[in-house]
C-alpha cells in the first residue's frame, strides 16, 4: 500500500501549499486578501502622508521668502493638520487590519497543524518527544504571528518610507535623486547579506528552543521519579544547559543586530544628501525651503532602517519556524485512511496469517514472529508470556495502531489494512494497563467513544462495570471534574472508568490489556462478572496475570521472545505445554505470610505492557 500524509484527514483544515516555507507562507497570506489589501493601502498611504509633512514645511519657508507672509505659512500649518489626521485614520485602518491578518493566519496554521498531527500514525508520536511538538504548535506558531504583525507589516510599511524619497527627490531637483538612488542600492545589498546570515542563527534559536521545551515537558511527566530519586539538583543543572543553549543562540542573534550596516548607510546619506543639496543652494538651482524639504525627505529613512532591525529579525524566526512546522507537517505516516475500504459492522473473527512485526525498522529486531492463530467471533481468548513477549504488540496490530511487515492480519476474512480505518477502530475498544483520563468530566470522559450517549447510558456503562457507587460518592457525581491524566482518582477507579467507556460503545472487539491490575481482590470478583457479561456475544482478547481469567478463556495462546510456543484451552495446555506450566505456576505459586494474620497473600507479577 502506498504511504498517505496522515491516518486521518480533516475535513475542516484548511490544505495549504506544503512544498517550502515560504509557500507555506504565501498560501496562508493569499487567504486574507481583504486584510492584505487594507494594509497596504494604510502603508501607502502613511508613507505619503508623512511625507507631505517636510515638503508643506519647505513650501511655506519659500513662501516665506518670496514675501507672501504669516498667512500663506498658516494655510500650510492647517494643511499639516488635516493631513495628519487623515493618516492617524488610515493607520488605525491599518493597524487594525495587520492584527487581524497576523491573527487569523496563527488560527489558522495551527488548525492545520492540529489536524496534521491527530492524524499522524503511532510511530510518528513513538519516535518524537511531546515537548518538542508542544514547542511547534506554540511558540513556532506563535512567530509566524509575529512575522505577519509586526515583522511584515513593518516591511511593508518601510518599503513605502523607502520608495517616497526616491520619488519625491527628482521633483525638488533631478540630481537630488542621486543620494537615495545610491542608500536604496546599498541598503538592499546590505538587507541581503543581513538575511543570509541571520537565517541559520534563527534556526538555532528556534531549534534550541525546541530542545529546552522538549527537557521540560519530560521533566515535568516524569517528576514523580525526579523527587523519588531525589535528582532536583541533576536536573536543574541539565536544564541550566539547555538554557545556555540558548541563550548562547540568541546573543547571536543580538550580535548581528548590533553590527546592522543600515544604520551606518542612513547617516552617510542624511549627511551626504544634505551637503548635495546645500551645494545646489549655493549654486543658486535651488531655494533654502527646499534643502529643509529635501533634508525632511531624507530623514524618512530613519523608519525603515531602525524598523528592519526588528521586522527582519521576524521575518528570519517566521521563516524558520514556518519550516519546522512543515516538517511535522510533511512526516508521512506509515497508515492511510483507506476512506474507501470496507465500512461494515465487525462480527468479530480475527486471523494472524505468517504476522512479523518490529517497532524499528533500523534495527532489524522483530517483536513478533510468523504468529499464526485464529479467533473466532463471539470467542475469548487468553494471551499470555514473559515481559516482552510481545502480548500487547499483537492487540496493536489488531486495529491498525501499527502495520505488520510480513503476514496478515484479517477481521471477518478481510486484512485490517482493507477496511476504512475509522469503521475498524469505532468497533474495537482496547482498555491498557496505562489508563489515560482526560481533563474533563467523569461523564464525559465515559462518553468519549460515542459522543451522543445520555446520561442514562453513561450510567448504565459506569454500573456494569462497578463505578457507579464511587462516582456517587463525589459532590458533584458524574459532573465531577477530573484532573490531568486521571490523577485525583487511585487507580483502580481509573481503570473502572475506562471499562465503562469500553462498555458505552458496546464493541464487538474488546481487548483488555491487563485493564484490572489495579483493582483490589474485593472488587475484582464484580468486575469479573461485569467482564464476563460484556464479553458475551463480542470476541474478548485477553492480557492477564490472574489466574481465573486465564482459565475462563476460550482459548489461550501462550507467547515467548515474539513467537507463538503453545496454544489451546487451559487442561490442553497444562497437558502439553512446560512453558505454560511453568508461567501457570509462576502466577499460582508464589506467595507469603501477612506479617498480621499469617495468612497466605498472593504475590502477583507484573505482566507489563508488551
Amino acid at each position: 500500500m502506498t504511504n498517505a500524509t496522515a491516518e486521518f484527514l480533516s475535513k475542516s483544515a484548511f490544505i495549504s501549499d506544503r512544498r517550502g516555507a515560504l509557500r507555506f507562507i504565501w498560501s496562508h497570506i493569499r487567504r486574507q486578501p481583504v486584510y492584505g489589501v487594507m494594509m497596504l493601502i494604510g502603508a501607502f498611504s502613511n508613507a505619503a502622508l508623512a511625507a507631505l509633512v517636510p515638503y508643506f514645511v519647505g513650501e511655506a519657508f519659500n513662501a516665506l521668502n518670496a514675501g507672501e507672509g504669516l498667512a500663506a505659512m498658516g494655510n500650510f500649518a492647517i494643511l499639516i493638520v488635516i493631513s495628519q489626521i487623515i493618516r492617524a485614520i488610515l493607520q488605525l485602518m491599518r493597524n487594525f487590519s495587520a492584527e487581524t491578518f497576523a491573527q487569523r493566519i496563527e488560527r489558522d496554521v495551527r488548525d492545520e497543524l492540529y489536524a496534521s498531527l491527530l492524524g499522524k500514525s503511532m510511530t510518528f508520536h513513538d519516535l518524537q518527544p511531546v515537548g518538542e511538538i508542544m514547542a511547534r504548535v506554540t511558540n513556532d506558531v506563535r512567530e509566524l504571528n509575529f512575522m505577519m504583525n509586526p515583522g511584515i507589516n513593518l516591511i511593508i510599511g518601510s518599503g513605502m518610507f523607502l520608495l517616497v524619497p526616491l520619488l519625491a527627490a527628482p521633483l525638488f531637483h533631478p540630481l537630488l535623486i542621486i543620494p537615495p538612488a545610491l542608500f536604496l542600492i546599498l541598503y538592499g545589498t546590505a538587507q541581503v547579506i543581513y538575511l543570509r546570515r541571520l537565517s541559520p542563527v534563527a534556526e538555532a534559536v528556534r531549534e534550541t528552543f525546541g530542545d529546552m521545551n522538549a527537557d521540560v515537558e519530560e521533566t515535568l511527566e516524569g517528576l514523580q521519579v525526579v523527587k523519588g530519586a531525589a535528582q532536583e539538583e541533576a536536573e536543574e543543572k541539565h536544564f541550566r544547559t539547555l538554557i545556555e543553549a540558548v541563550q548562547k543562540q540568541v546573543i547571536r542573534q543580538y550580535d548581528m543586530e548590533a553590527l546592522y550596516i543600515p544604520v551606518l548607510l542612513l547617516g552617510l546619506v542624511i549627511a551626504g544628501g544634505f551637503a548635495f543639496a546645500v551645494w545646489l543652494f549655493l549654486r543658486g538651482e535651488i531655494g533654502f525651503g527646499t534643502v529643509l524639504a529635501y533634508s525632511g525627505q531624507l530623514q524618512l529613512f530613519a523608519f525603515p532602517v531602525f524598523s528592519s532591525i526588528s521586522s527582519f529579525t521576524n521575518l528570519a524566526l517566521g521563516r524558520a519556524s514556518a519550516k519546522r512546522i512543515l516538517q511535522l507537517i510533511n512526516s508521512e505516516s506509515e497508515l492511510d485512511q483507506n476512506t474507501q475500504g470496507v465500512s461494515q459492522t465487525i462480527k468479530g473473527a480475527i486471523t494472524f496469517e505468517g504476522v512479523e512485526f518490529g517497532y524499528r525498522k533500523d534495527e532489524g529486531v522483530p517483536a513478533l514472529h510468523e504468529v499464526n492463530f485464529e479467533v473466532f467471533a463471539g470467542k475469548t481468548v487468553a494471551i499470555v508470556g514473559q515481559t516482552g513477549a510481545g502480548k500487547s504488540t499483537i492487540t496493536k496490530l489488531v486495529n491498525r495502531t501499527y502495520d505488520v511487515d510480513r503476514g496478515r492480519v484479517l477481521i471477518d476474512g478481510i486484512d485490517v489494512r482493507d477496511w476504512n480505518l475509522q469503521s475498524l477502530r469505532s468497533q474495537i475498544s482496547i482498555i491498557e494497563q496505562d489508563i489515560f483520563l482526560f481533563s474533563r468530566s467523569i461523564a464525559d470522559n465515559i462518553r468519549f467513544g460515542k459522543p451522543e450517549a445520555t446520561l442514562d447510558e453513561v450510567m448504565e456503562a459506569a454500573k456494569k462495570a462497578q463505578a457507579h457507587d464511587f462516582i456517587l460518592s463525589f459532590p458533584e457525581g458524574y459532573d465531577t471534574m477530573v484532573g490531568q491524566r486521571g490523577v485525583t482518582l487511585s487507580g483502580g477507579q481509573r481503570q473502572r472508568l475506562a471499562l465503562a467507556r469500553a462498555f458505552v460503545t458496546n464493541p464487538p472487539i474488546l481487548v483488555l490489556d491487563d485493564s484490572t491490575s489495579a483493582i483490589d481482590s474485593a472488587t475484582e470478583d464484580k468486575i469479573q462478572k461485569a467482564i464476563w457479561t460484556a464479553a458475551e456475544g463480542r470476541t474478548t482478547l485477553l492480557i492477564t496475570h490472574r489466574l481465573s481469567q486465564i482459565r475462563w478463556a476460550d482459548h489461550i495462546l501462550v507467547l515467548r521472545k515474539g513467537r507463538i510456543v503453545a496454544q489451546g484451552n487451559h487442561d490442553q495446555l497444562m497437558a502439553t505445554s512446560n512453558a505454560y506450566r511453568r508461567i501457570f505456576a509462576r502466577y499460582e505459586n508464589p506467595s507469603r505470610p501477612t506479617k498480621a494474620t499469617g495468612e497466605t497473600q498472593a504475590v502477583s507479577p507484573q505482566s507489563g505492557g508488551n
